[in-house]
């Protein structure tokens, strides 16, 4: 009797448990196996995944529990208590949406609304966190502009929950003793990470100055951009509004950034897919509620955050202040001025056939916003 009253004690304990997990991505060495999407799968989901175009995948799609099963479950299950959220980025996300899952926000008030479990899963970039989504891996996502557009644009159901984060500025970064103009870039190989915002703003900015067609354009992850521009691999690096000033601090020149230019800067957002809203009707408003009280909450206790913040990117925190200005983080879901952002760059995606069919930014948002 005393050992079945044990177990049973046991059993609610793991039932009243927040199941926490962490993600790791594979290097494009990995296979990707049977159960996943095939390589020519995700060329045809993902129009902007270089992955695919050099023969090769970086899929961050394999998640890693603590708690094998729970991982099993989790991957596999329709319950409605439990909530995927991807994200791309650092060990642990960032903005409104890490610092509701540091300070407790996130998980206090969604046991409120009934879900026990949450996952967190990191993607290297936002086409591997789009193709978790199609693969049904994901109920949430929390990404650049360019990835979500694109993928909703290619007739994927996605809904858009919010903008966390708007005029997200890009950086054009030279290697040493190389170029220091756009003019000087003719006839030169620039990278960034394809698929991105940063993308879209390298493909802006050589369109407006008029030498898109004097530049070879390659993919690179930004892990790898400081040791290309070291090597002289590559003349320029678009690069994130974090790496940016960093690289400026270790002596690498800044030819230009998107805040020099009316439209090209990015926004963050997070999405959901319409199979989980179907089942969560209610969910955006919850949500978007949750991370109202974090961005408020984040902007009271500023030193804090951008503690929080420089620790989990080990960038310096005075890189971190310059990258990452309050009066970006949005404390209402769409906020007017990244709602023309986001036009913009959906514009543009369109036009340049980046993005496969236009469709109206209303038409994108979830219900309850």
């Amino acid at each position: 009797m005393l050992s079945l009253k044990k177990a049973e004690g046991r059993r609610q304990k793991a039932e009243g448990s927040l199941i926490k997990i962490k993600v790791r991505h594979f290097e494009p060495r990995h296979k990707v196996s049977s159960a996943r999407l095939s390589t020519s799968v995700a060329c045809l989901l993902l129009l902007l995944t270089t992955a695919c175009s050099q023969g090769k995948t970086e899929s961050a799609q394999s998640i890693e529990a603590i708690n094998a099963k729970s991982t099993n479950s989790i991957a596999a299950s329709n319950d409605i208590s439990t909530l995927r959220i991807g994200y791309v980025g650092s060990a642990e996300p960032t903005g409104p949406l890490g610092w509701a899952k540091k300070k407790g926000i996130l998980e206090r008030e969604l046991k409120k609304a009934g879900f026990q479990n949450i996952s967190f899963a990191r993607f290297p970039n936002g086409p591997d966190l789009n193709e978790a989504l199609v693969a049904g891996q994901l109920d949430v996502g929390s990404l650049g502009d360019t990835p979500a557009i694109v993928l909703r644009a290619r007739g994927e159901e996605t809904r858009l929950l919010r903008i966390s984060q708007f005029n997200t500025t890009a950086w054009l970064v030279a290697k040493k003793n190389g170029p220091r103009s756009l003019a000087e870039l003719k006839g030169q190989k620039i990278a960034t990470q394809k698929g991105s915002y940063m993308h879209r703003y390298l493909l802006g900015l050589l369109a407006e100055t008029k030498i898109a067609k004097d530049v070879k354009v390659v993919h690179l992850m930004t892990t790898e951009a400081k040791s290309a521009l070291e090597r002289g691999d590559i003349a320029a690096y678009a690069t994130a509004s974090d790496m940016g000033p960093y690289l400026k601090s270790q002596g690498f020149p800044v030819i230009d950034s998107s805040a020099n230019h009316k439209g090209l800067s990015g926004t963050s957002l997070i999405v959901a897919t319409e199979k989980f809203l179907a089942k969560q009707p209610d969910f955006p408003e919850k949500f978007n509620t949750i991370l109202t009280e974090a961005a408020k909450d984040l902007k009271a206790n500023s030193e804090e955050y951008y503690q929080y913040h420089a620790q989990i990117t080990k960038y310096p925190v005075d890189i971190i202040k310059i990258s990452y200005p309050l009066k970006q983080v949005s404390e209402e879901p769409l906020p007017t001025e990244g709602v023309k952002l986001l036009e913009g760059t959906k514009n543009f995606l369109v036009s340049q056939g980046l993005a496969k069919s236009n469709f109206q930014l209303k038409d994108w948002v979830g219900t309850g916003d």
